[in-house]
């Protein structure tokens, strides 16, 4: 494990197709703004920022946005300083359309 950068040094913000086409499918210009804005925050400390998550996507972190609605999935890229967006959704526990059933599904792939 590497360690990780001076606290002076920012990550490098990534953001895989995925997670640019479910931000593209948010319709609220407000709120896509507003998750653009809190992606965009994740490069001063990001380990710090999120939750880890568990089982299959135990690499991962989660950090909320536009209120409580949306998660920000991401993961913390030592080696590179990057912090890489593999998803943005809403949490709609119980739904199929719940981002961590979706990332789950995506990722366990």
């Amino acid at each position: 494990m590497t360690s990780p950068p001076p606290s002076n040094s920012e990550y490098t913000i990534e953001l895989t197709p995925l997670a640019l086409e479910m931000l593209a499918e948010v319709k609220d210009r407000r709120e896509q703004q507003a998750l653009s804005d809190r992606i965009d925050k994740l490069k001063a400390e990001p380990d710090k920022q999120g939750k880890p998550l568990v089982d299959q996507l135990q690499s991962y972190f989660s950090v909320r946005a536009v209120g409580q609605r949306y998660r920000i999935i991401y993961r913390v890229v030592q080696e590179r300083v990057v912090v890489l967006v593999v998803g943005v959704g809403r949490r709609k526990e119980g739904d199929k359309r719940d981002i961590y059933t979706i990332m789950e599904r995506l990722l366990g792939e």
